[in-house]
């Protein structure tokens, strides 16, 4: 169920690089440890950003790239802790997939933290192949077709 309070947005990197950047460095390195260099890997320029607004504050992000004409990845989906387990997560992935339906793109893919896999899964989302290591975190990647 989505939240009422929460808003999201369409962005760009430019336009909103302060939030972005600091909800990422806040779940992906300092809670995590993935370093600085993989973590802001120089493909957000290019890529399509989402940002949860919570009474006016960023508190949730996510990125889309286009890899093919026909396939898309959704990438570092981050909410603070501080409000984790209140749907937004779920409200960046829905809006994001809402997009690449309006896009036509028919195969989004993910590489999906372990820990994480059940949250795509209720998604539509379908693991293939084996696990692998990423930033030194487990992954699957998963599709929805």
């Amino acid at each position: 169920m989505a939240r009422a309070d929460v808003e999201i947005q369409t962005v760009t990197y430019q336009d909103a690089i302060a939030d972005i950047q600091s909800i990422r460095r806040q779940v992906f390195q300092e809670e995590q440890g993935v370093a600085a260099a993989l973590e802001f890997d120089g493909l957000d320029a290019q890529a399509t950003h989402l940002l949860a607004i919570h009474q006016g504050v960023a508190v949730g992000t996510t990125r889309i790239r286009r890899l093919t004409e026909d396939t898309a990845k959704i990438e570092r989906v981050a909410v603070l802790a501080a409000h984790r387990g209140e749907g937004i997560g779920r409200q960046l992935m829905h809006y994001a997939l809402d997009h690449l339906k309006r896009q036509g793109i028919p195969q989004i893919k993910v590489n999906a933290q372990l820990q994480v896999q059940p949250f795509y899964e209720s998604l539509g989302f379908k693991v293939e192949g084996e696990v692998f290591e990423e930033a030194g975190i487990p992954h699957v990647t998963m599709w929805r077709r």
